[in-house]
């Protein structure tokens, strides 16, 4: 039960990774920061140029001035509220919307080091693309710890059916005598596995939902980014565990009752 339950949250972590490489990888890529420091001698027709070529840029589909305060806003988490702001020399920020089909960043660049040359442009790629692959990675950490799961039940399965035929040696053997097949003994043992393997993966998916449920959602302040959890159609791969391990059960009882039979044939 303990194993499906850890397999609900394995699987869980998979998705939010996903979920979390499209946002960074997409979203992401939608937004851009144009900033001029304030110290230039010509900020005023600086940023009079960088605005006017920012709105005749194709690809371009917002353009917004951000406050002062906002960006002592943004700074605030990271210097703490005591921090003497005041005094910062702060650029100004322009929050760009992208269109990343139509964008063309080398025109925009070149425009702007011909009309804006102390404008500085960043999509924010050099610190997104690591994050990405982070994310990525993280997902394919959790898709093979999925397998290594998948393989400890097998393998613990296998390890409880061949105990139990080896336990069961003398009914086998009688079973046999009253004319009982190999393939009715086969299917009594596996089926009594899979049934018992199923209903504890149910049980284990139920105890998974129920904490899945109890975590924070993405949305709730503090929490790390996209969360650990499912979102929409998601919920229904919860289903596929409980089948999942029962299908796993049955073909790793089949096969420890097949071999131990054939070796008392």
């Amino acid at each position: 039960m303990s194993v499906a339950a850890l397999r609900r949250g394995v699987l869980a972590l998979a998705f939010a990774a996903g979920r979390l490489a499209e946002s960074w990888s997409g979203e992401l890529s939608q937004n851009a920061t144009l900033q001029i420091f304030t110290d230039a001698t010509d900020f005023e027709d600086q940023a009079r140029a960088a605005l006017n070529v920012l709105r005749t840029t194709p690809g371009v589909r917002s353009v917004r001035m951000i406050e002062v305060e906002e960006q002592r806003d943004l700074l605030e988490p990271w210097l703490g509220p005591e921090a003497a702001l005041d005094g910062l020399p702060l650029p100004l920020l322009i929050d760009v919307g992208l269109n990343p089909e139509e964008f063309d960043r080398e025109s925009l660049e070149l425009r702007l080091a011909a009309e804006a040359p102390g404008a500085i442009f960043d999509d924010h790629s050099a610190w997104r693309a690591p994050l990405v692959v982070t994310a990525e990675r993280l997902r394919v950490f959790a898709l093979a710890c999925l397998g290594l799961l998948a393989l400890c039940v097998a393998a613990a399965l296998s390890l409880a059916a061949h105990a139990a035929i080896a336990a069961s040696g003398q009914v086998i053997e009688t079973l046999r005598l009253v004319g009982a097949r190999d393939a009715y003994v086969a299917r009594a043992f596996t089926r009594r596995f899979t049934l018992h393997a199923g209903i504890g993966a149910l049980l284990g998916t139920l105890l998974g939902l129920g904490l899945l449920a109890s975590l924070p959602k993405a949305s709730e302040p503090g929490f790390f980014l996209v969360g650990i959890g499912l979102v929409g159609w998601d919920w229904l791969w919860t289903l596929a565990v409980p089948v999942a391990v029962a299908g796993i059960a049955w073909l790793a009882t089949a096969r420890a009752v097949r071999r131990h039979l054939r070796k008392w044939s």
